[in-house]
């Protein structure tokens, strides 16, 4: 089965949001986008960092599933003087246990401070694989 996710949040670039293929869910990298526009929406590092994660959310739930099903993050930080906050952020919205993941630092130019794309599992979430 491949189905395409095309609703939750929009980009203005030439990429779709979301495939499901099979049991996994591949996620484009969301960044601070207005989610029906594409439009970068700047601000602080928090604030880009949680718009992106809503962004991610809202593809992952217009699949069927939530931020509990991902079970792999690759992030990108521009400012590694930005790194504390982000594993500060992070667990309020990746619970234990933790999906895996990649940081990967000083990447993304000057329009951007924050990124995240993702793989998630349809059959279960994280915390079933622990049951």
């Amino acid at each position: 089965m491949l189905k395409l996710v095309n609703e939750g949040a929009r980009s203005s670039l030439p990429f779709s949001p979301g495939f499901i293929a099979g049991d996994i869910m591949f996620v484009s990298g969301q960044a601070s986008v207005d989610p029906e526009t594409g439009k970068i929406i700047p601000g602080t590092f928090e604030e880009e960092m949680r718009r992106s994660i809503a962004n991610l959310q809202a593809i992952l739930e217009a699949g069927g599933l939530s931020l509990d099903h991902v079970v792999n993050v690759r992030s990108y930080v521009a400012d590694e003087n930005d790194l504390a906050l982000y594993n500060q952020i992070y667990p309020e919205y990746f619970a234990q246990p933790a999906p895996t993941r990649s940081t990967i630092v000083g990447v993304l130019g000057t329009k951007l401070k924050f990124e995240l794309d993702c793989f998630a599992y349809a059959r279960a979430t994280r915390q079933e694989a622990v049951r």
